[in-house]
Parts: C-alpha cells; structure tokens; sequence
C-alpha cells in the first residue's frame, strides 16, 4: 500500500512483552553510567546495599539495541541488578569498553571481572546452567 511507512520490527521482541527502554538524558560530564535498581529494592538515596551474594554486573549498552533490552530483561527477571554504561554517550566510554572486552559490539557483559560477553553468549551460559555459578 503506498504512502504507509515501512514499520521495522525487532524479531527480538515479537511475542514478547517488554516494557517500552526509558532512555535518561545524562547530563554533564564524567562517567556515564546509570545504576539499575530492581522495584523492590532500597532507592539509591537510601542505604542502598546490592545483595552480598551477588557480584556486581556491568552491561555496556546503547540506547537503540535490541539485545541490550533483551539483557536488561533477562536480568530483571531474575531480580539481578546492574550497573548500565551507555557507550554511546562518551566515547570514551566504548573505548574502554573496546579495551575491557576487545570487543566492539554491544551489549558486553561482565558479572565482577568475568567477561560473559554478549546477549546470547549469556544465554547459552544461561541455558548450560553456568550462569549463576558466575552470581555466586
């Protein structure tokens, strides 16, 4: 039909149901990172302390990237928290995520220093049972 704009879809997300990605303007300079806190979890204002069995989790993303919505989902499904750097914010960021990963693609992901990788190199972690070895 002509003059209908072609919609693109992720295959990602079809038949799934993913709340729509809040994208925060950062503002200013210095590290951009934003910390991701489960609902029911302390706000950051209060003493906010991560759970003692769980190592820290670090997911590089950017804003338009559908298997870095499918990583946040995962982990938000399984109660997990984040610390989440927008690489494409500051270069700087991506470059060191180049140097930590020496990977160029986004997500990368690392559970403390263990580099697990991307979306579905978490996955099949996931699905071989090694994933939560890692959060222990």
């Amino acid at each position: 039909m002509q003059g209908r704009p072609t919609v693109r879809v992720n295959p990602m997300l079809i038949g799934r149901s993913v709340s729509p990605v809040r994208v925060e303007k950062l503002q200013g300079g210095g590290h951009h990172s934003t910390p991701h806190r489960n609902p029911g979890s302390p706000s950051m204002g209060q003493d906010a302390t991560p759970p003692a069995a769980q190592p820290p989790i670090t997911l590089y993303t950017s804003a338009i990237c559908g298997y870095c919505v499918a990583a946040k989902t995962f982990l938000r499904s399984r109660g997990l928290s984040w610390d989440e750097v927008r690489v494409d914010l500051d270069p700087a960021e991506r470059e060191a995520m180049v140097a930590r990963s020496r990977r160029s693609t986004v997500p990368q992901i690392f559970v403390g220093d263990v580099h697990v990788g991307g979306y579905d190199d978490m996955m099949a972690l996931h699905r071989a049972g090694k994933f939560d070895e890692l959060l222990r």
